[in-house]
């Protein structure tokens, strides 16, 4: 085929003419044809041959395949004959057997495993000229970028789920819930075995609902063994007898071995696998080595987790125990007396704080009652609390007098204190309750620079004990002050820490509660029971705080019940705070 036939000129004239309805690929940049102005003329008195323009095509990236009006095809350039083998010259392009080239127009098909791209450009007199390019690798290209857009997509909403739970089982129960669809079509998650039991969970969805979440427990030597296998750290690869251990532990329901393929990743955790992640699909969709990388990288940041979601499991249960070991204890029963408590620490969160409580029985029948406020706040206050508790608890059994047992309490707080260099010190009321045969109390009291008790007397009057000391743990012979104090059936001593005076509020926020409030606050409180009156305190000052920042808050009540043990139940109108009598009964 002559460079005429090619381009539509009169070879006669001596030149080449390249008509405008003739258009080169830009893309092809080992050959570039020029309009026939650019080129410059022949020169036959020097010999120069005319151009082989089929030498020139053969270099385009594109194949290049020439029909007449009739279909017929009149040119096929090699790059053409190779992609469409089918396609033979002189023969219809329709006849080629190849359905993109009998549509026309544009457009992209899969042809012997390669991508081919097809553009259809008209020519003069009724000529076509089609432009076939292999497009395989920049459709690979780009469909690899997608997917790797799509796995990073994923592994980011998974590092933003996954970042929330800080327990372990509702991180468990997001980890199966974002592996499917995305990674499986059922996904079953088994945690680290403890105490002899693994717990799973597992996600499935049927047809486009909504992944559904189940669990449950299996004895650690239930375990299937690819699962005891990934727990080990090794990932299993007999994925034929894997699937039928799913299939068997019933995590596969309504499926068969031969329709299902799955793998085991273990997650990683501090020393040990946290847990493992089967990921199973329909054998229609096979885990390619994109698909298992894209489960590792999930399983790390799934393990990560689940990791930090049983670190603070752990350090919640210790948190918790701790806690409960510090919080002040209710006291024990006496015949003859009614307790009552209120506690709110200054860090409700951690629910322990420095102010402290409590008693402890004596062999003769009476009882050992304390309270008392140690400096700080929160753990550190707590702790020494914790220690000062301990301390009474083993000294009241040596000793039971009021003012010698406070003296040996404040030895042993300053050996404490000196030997771990902490500093601290305490304020206490620490007293012996005995009961009388005529149903009255006996208190002697102790005080170890701590605010003085109130009693509230029968007839309705507050007296303030006049009871006073030193602080506890800051010199090694402290002086301590000592009272003895009778309550008679029906009339309550009352203790309490600072943290009730001391609370700031009112109109401006500043202005402390004071200890008159206080006396105001237990006026004509004679016949409310222990317990209601010492909530009545801690409520009265949490209405004068409004919400505000406070000290630890304790109140101890003890009221003497007379012979009967209780007295007589009846209703009781509660004065308000500085006006009108509140509408508030109490039942005692």
């Amino acid at each position: 085929m002559t460079a005429a036939d090619v381009r539509g000129a009169d070879p006669g004239d001596g030149r080449l003419s390249t008509p405008s309805d003739v258009r080169v690929p830009a893309r092809s940049a080992e050959a570039v044809v020029r309009p026939s102005s650019a080129l410059p003329p022949l020169a036959p008195d020097r010999g120069h041959p005319e151009p082989d323009w089929s030498e020139v095509v053969e270099h385009f990236r594109e194949g290049l395949i020439v029909c007449d009006p009739d279909g017929v095809v009149r040119h096929l350039s090699p790059v053409a004959e190779r992609l469409l083998p089918e396609v033979a010259q002189g023969r219809a392009l329709t006849a080629s057997g190849v359905p993109a080239l009998r549509s026309g127009g544009a457009g992209e098909f899969a042809h012997h495993g390669r991508r081919l791209r097809i553009r259809e450009v008209p020519l003069s007199g009724g000529r076509r000229c089609h432009y076939v390019e292999d497009v395989s690798e920049s459709v690979t290209r780009a469909d690899a970028l997608l997917a790797e857009r799509a796995r990073s997509a994923f592994l980011a909403v998974v590092g933003e789920k996954l970042g929330n739970p800080l327990h372990p089982d509702r991180a468990a129960a997001a980890v199966v819930r974002l592996t499917v669809p995305t990674l499986a079509d059922v996904a079953v998650l088994v945690l680290a075995p403890r105490s002899g039991r693994a717990r799973w969970w597992r996600a499935s969805r049927a047809d486009d609902e909504a992944p559904a979440v189940d669990s449950g427990v299996l004895s650690a030597t239930a375990l299937p063994p690819a699962i005891a296998e990934g727990l080990s750290g090794v990932e299993p690869h007999a994925v034929d007898w894997l699937v039928e251990q799913a299939v068997d532990a019933g995590w596969l329901p309504g499926l068969e071995a031969r329709e299902v393929v799955a793998r085991v990743v273990p997650l990683p955790g501090r020393e040990a696998p946290a847990g493992v992640l089967l990921v199973a699909r329909r054998s229609t969709r096979w885990f390619d080595e994109d698909d298992v990388e894209l489960v590792r990288a999930f399983a790390a940041r799934a393990g990560a987790a689940l990791t930090t979601a049983v670190l603070y499991r752990d350090q919640a249960e210790v948190a918790d125990t701790l806690q409960a070991s510090l919080l002040p204890v209710e006291p024990v029963t006496v015949a003859g007396v009614q307790w009552g408590t209120a506690y709110r620490p200054a860090q409700a969160s951690l629910r322990i704080g420095g102010d402290f409580y409590g008693s402890h029985r004596l062999p003769d029948g009476g009882s050992v009652f304390f309270l008392g406020d140690v400096s700080g706040k929160g753990v550190e206050a707590a702790v020494f609390t914790g220690q000062l508790r301990q301390c009474l608890q083993a000294l009241h059994r040596v000793e039971s007098h009021p003012g010698r047992l406070l003296k040996l309490l404040n030895d042993a707080l300053l050996e404490t204190t000196q030997a771990h260099g902490q500093g601290r010190f305490a304020t206490m009321v620490l007293g012996v309750v005995r009961p009388q045969r005529d149903g009255a109390l006996t208190l002697t009291m102790a005080g170890g620079g701590h605010l003085p008790p109130l009693v509230l007397r029968a007839a309705g009057e507050v007296e303030v004990v006049p009871l006073s000391g030193m602080l506890i743990g800051v010199v090694p012979d402290p002086r301590i002050g000592e009272v003895t104090v009778r309550l008679e059936p029906g009339e309550t001593c009352l203790l309490y820490s600072d943290g009730v005076t001391e609370a700031r509020g009112g109109r401006r926020g500043d202005e402390q509660f004071g200890h008159e409030r206080l006396v105001n606050a237990v006026t004509d409180c004679q016949r409310v029971p222990a317990p209601a009156l010492a909530e009545r305190i801690e409520q009265v000052t949490c209405d004068w705080l409004a919400h505000g920042d406070h000290d630890d808050i304790a109140v101890l009540a003890l009221r003497a019940t007379g012979p009967g043990g209780r007295p007589p139940r009846h209703l009781h109108a509660v004065p308000a705070v500085g006006g009108p009598a509140e509408q508030r009964e109490t039942r005692q």
